[in-house]
């Protein structure tokens, strides 16, 4: 295992040091104020724990994300992040870096990769996500006929596939719910507000749709927008279930116009600085997936208080 470490470095930082490293992180992007506060967070942690940190935004392009990594394995770093954008494509790129004996872990999301090929993966059970949102609306319209319209993830990520097809798991036998239209959103405020007019003005001006089940709450965010705009009551006239527990989901929870969000926590580089650690100072290997919590949260919830709480987390 590389090490940047010298006996003066050493020294001078303490036994506390023997972890101080060099970590490539390759960030997806910017495209959702949940993953600003990945972005922050996860900065956060590496200052914390006296890690040199080099980050990298690919912009939402595999590309760029594969450049980068092959970057990070040229400069020697110690370790890599991977936040991916799409789930396959990666096996070239994860094999260099294992052949350069530099351990890579996935954050938040999964690639159809061997799994040898990674140390491990930190996030959330992205179909339980989908369930979890899912089972609140089977429950919240309690047997009463619900036209759902979907604004679904970026195309072939992990994320739009498993939240999908949690949420289809939730409503299997229940003929009362039907998702009427599902189109990608591509996981921001601006896609997910256009492509609900859409939605909209296909479905009698919004008076079809019962529900929005959106994949993220940045495209909730842009879609209550549209239902404002087209003369309805988001929260009322269609009900809004995201996912992710973003600050402005709250305040829009908290004035009635959006009803369920469930969280994906954006601290994942905690844990895999954790297990990290572990693994570098006696080689203890982890689990292939350590999983986070996904919590429903609600009206009853003090939506008011998360947001306050979550507001200066670099959402």
């Amino acid at each position: 295992m590389k090490t940047i470490l010298t006996a003066v470095a050493l020294a001078a930082f303490g036994a506390s040091a023997a972890f101080a490293q060099t970590v490539g992180f390759s960030q997806i992007g910017s495209e959702s104020g949940w993953r600003a506060a990945e972005t922050t967070l996860t900065k956060q942690q590496a200052e914390e724990r006296g890690i040199i940190l080099k980050f990298s935004d690919a912009q939402q392009k595999q590309e760029n994300q594969i450049a980068a990594i092959r970057s990070f394995i040229a400069q020697g770093v110690d370790a890599i992040l991977l936040a991916p954008v799409v789930a396959t494509g990666w096996d070239s790129v994860l094999k260099e870096a294992k052949e350069a004996e530099i351990p890579v872990i996935l954050l938040d999301r999964q690639v159809n990769s061997d799994k040898s090929l990674y140390l491990t993966a930190v996030g959330s059970d992205l179909v339980h996500e989908g369930e979890v949102a899912g089972q609140w609306l089977v429950d919240h319209v309690a047997g009463k006929e619900c036209r759902v319209v979907e604004l679904q993830g970026t195309t072939g990520s992990s994320p739009a596939i498993d939240r999908k097809t949690g949420f289809q798991n939730a409503i299997a036998g229940h003929d009362n719910i039907e998702i009427v239209r599902s189109q990608t959103g591509d996981f921001t405020r601006a896609q997910g507000k256009e492509v609900m007019e859409s939605f909209l003005q296909a479905e009698g001006g919004g008076q079809n749709i019962c529900a929005l089940y959106a994949h993220n709450d940045d495209m909730a965010v842009g879609a209550i927008q549209a239902i404002k705009e087209a003369g309805l009551k988001p929260g009322e006239d269609i009900l809004i279930v995201s996912i992710d527990a973003v600050p402005d989901i709250f305040k829009a929870i908290a004035a009635g116009e959006a009803n369920a969000t469930v969280e994906l926590t954006p601290n994942m580089a905690g844990p895999a600085f954790d297990v990290l650690k572990a693994y570098m100072d006696d080689g203890t290997t982890p689990p292939k997936f350590i999983q986070t919590e996904s919590k429903l949260y609600t009206r009853a919830d003090d939506p008011e208080g998360e947001y306050e709480r979550r507001k200066n987390l670099g959402y």
